[in-house]
Order: structure tokens, then sequence, then C-alpha cells
């Protein structure tokens, strides 16, 4: 499987307009949101989204009369519109961080983990490329932008409970990561923190990055995945495994060392230049092929447990999920089983 045959396929969903499922009639389109952006008039997707779909699965799907449709939502909205997607049955999969769905599932049981993305994003703290600060201790009482209820959020917080500090420690000014770039290259605030999107403020010349999670324990890693709504997970489980198993299909290629650089040449865009993208994957603790893992294994589940927990705290929620109805791994096991794949990534 090339990795630029999938990426050509997302251009077959650029101009999806939400429409609601039929429940009541056979199954005839399966819906994914995920997040996208505009490269030059065009609709791109990036993150995980360019990996669920392999040169196979829509053929198959197209056999039952299936078609495969892509939704997309936008950088600073993404968990707001594909948890109102879900809320309203109007996709069937969403592919995004870890506390949008927690926030969804908070209130009633919704959308269910099918196959985790890995640890494959790291966040960042930046500050002005002439400020002084080489640490988040350096920033106490200083403005820092940082985009409330999204999964860098969490890293966040690790951060601040590490150090034995708290969020009333600074003044957090909450704005899309768009917007806390732009406030940071003008010099509004004091730090911003986000993901490696941050590399483009040092390339820029107006930031510094003096703190990731690239050292840190690896529950703190952004996590995700792919998300599906419960009712349509109870209506059609092999649907459900045939998504989960092209996926993971198309994240053992990624996972291989000798197609780390296809990977990401190919993944590149205007918006994240390849130098962009390669330095995100660089001096990592997690080895390349364990940045993909798909495994529930412990490193998720604490992850999750601290998520959950902290969405409460925090007052992102009023109460806790179902961890154990929220993170469902019957489809990535038998995947793995399919794909003779049990072996090939190690528990954390």
């Amino acid at each position: 499987m090339k990795f630029k045959n999938a990426l050509a396929l997302l251009a077959l969903g650029s101009s999806v307009v939400f429409q609601p499922a039929q429940a009541e009639e056979a199954l005839k389109v399966v819906r994914i949101a995920s997040v996208a952006t505009n490269v030059a008039g065009k609709t791109v997707y990036t993150g995980s989204a360019s990996l669920v779909v392999n040169g196979t699965f829509p053929e198959e799907l197209k056999k039952q009369g299936i078609k495969v449709e892509w939704v997309p939502a936008a950088m600073a909205s993404v968990g707001p519109v594909i948890n109102e997607g879900f809320a309203s049955g109007k996709i069937d999969f969403g592919i995004y961080g870890d506390l949008p769905p927690i926030i969804l599932n908070a209130s009633k049981p919704t959308v269910q983990l099918v196959a985790p993305w890995g640890t494959t994003a790291n966040s960042y703290l930046v500050v002005p490329k002439n400020s002084t600060a080489k640490s988040i201790q350096d920033l106490k009482g200083k403005r820092i932008a940082l985009h409330r209820g999204r999964p860098w959020e969490l890293a966040f917080a690790n951060l601040l409970k590490s150090q034995g500090l708290s969020f009333k420690d600074f003044k957090i000014v909450n704005v899309n990561p768009q917007v806390g770039a732009a406030a940071l290259a003008s010099g509004t605030v004091d730090g911003f923190f986000s993901l490696f999107d941050s590399y483009i403020l040092e390339d820029r010349g107006v930031g510094k990055i003096i703190w990731s999670t690239k050292t840190a324990p690896v529950d703190w890693k952004l996590m995700g995945g792919v998300w599906a709504r419960n009712e349509f997970v109870q209506k059609n489980p092999e649907v459900t495994q045939a998504v989960v198993t092209a996926y993971l299909r198309s994240v053992h290629w990624v996972a291989q060392d000798e197609n780390k650089a296809a990977y990401i040449r190919d993944y590149s865009n205007k918006i994240y230049p390849e130098s962009v993208n390669r330095r995100e994957y660089e001096q990592d603790n997690v080895s390349w092929r364990q940045r993909w893992s798909p495994l529930y294994d412990n490193a998720l589940k604490e992850h999750y447990r601290k998520a959950v927990a902290y969405a409460k705290e925090s007052g992102l929620t009023r109460q806790e999920p179902d961890l154990a109805q929220m993170l469902n791994p019957r489809f990535v096991e038998h995947a793995l089983k399919e794909l003779k794949l049990e072996d090939y990534w190690t528990a954390n």
C-alpha cells in the first residue's frame, strides 16, 4: 500500500455536506469526520484521517452498495463540529483527540474509541523569541494562550501539576491555535501552548520552544483515534470492523521504518511544511513504530483515566463518563489477528 494512493482518496469527500443517516433503510453511506484545512482552494485532510481508508476499503464497501463520504471539520472547531455530528446522528465515525469525546459522553454514552491512533502528536510550550523564560515556572503570573477543551489541555495540566502549579497561577487566554499563534507573534501573550505548529513560529523567528512532551511520560502525549457512534457500531459491527482493519493495515505500513520518509513527505502540505513534520518526529522518547501503536495498553488506559478525572475536576464536565464503555478494544484485537500483527507493537 502506497501512502500517496491513500492521500488521493481524500479528495473524494471534499464537498461533503451533513445529511442525516436513514436508520430504517439499508446502510448506503458511511460518513467519517475529521480535521481538514483549505490549501489553494482544496480541502485537505490531515492527521490520522488519511490513514483510515486504504486502497481496497472503498471498493469492498462499494460491492455492498455502501459509499464512503468525508466530512471536514476546521482546525479551530474540530471538537464542537464532530461532537454535534455525533449527537445528531449525522456522522458515523470521527477522528479526533480525547477531551471532546469525553465531554460528549459525560452527558450521555454516545461514542466509543474503536481504534486508537497511538501517541502520534506532542504538545509544546512556546514563548516569544526575545523572552528570558526557560520553563513554565518563569511564566508564573503571565499570560498564556491555550485553547480550553482541546486535547493538548491535558498535557498542559500535567505540566503544571508536576511543577506544583495550577491554572490560577497564570492568566489563561482561551483562544484557538491560530489566534494564539498571532497573539504570541504580536507580543500580547507571554506564552503559547499548542501542537507541532509551534515549529512554524520558530521558523518565522517570532517564537522559541522551551518545553514539549517529547521527554514527558508517554501518557502525557496527545491521544485519540477513530471514534464511532454507539448506535452505528451496534447496528453495523461488520462495517465498523472493516474501517478498523483498513486503518490498522495503513498504520502498519506507516509504522515501518523504511516508509517513514515517504509518509513525512506525502503527509506534508503548504500548511505544515515537510521540515515541520520531520521535527515533530525527531528526538522523541517513543520509537517510530511505537508511536503508531493501536494497543489499549496501560499507557492509554492511564491517559484516559486521568483525562476523564481532569474533565470533571476542571469543570469541563459535570460527571465522569463510563470509561469501560468508552474504550472498546474488540475491533482492534480482531484486526490484529486478521492481519497477523498481534506481536508487532509492544504494550506500554
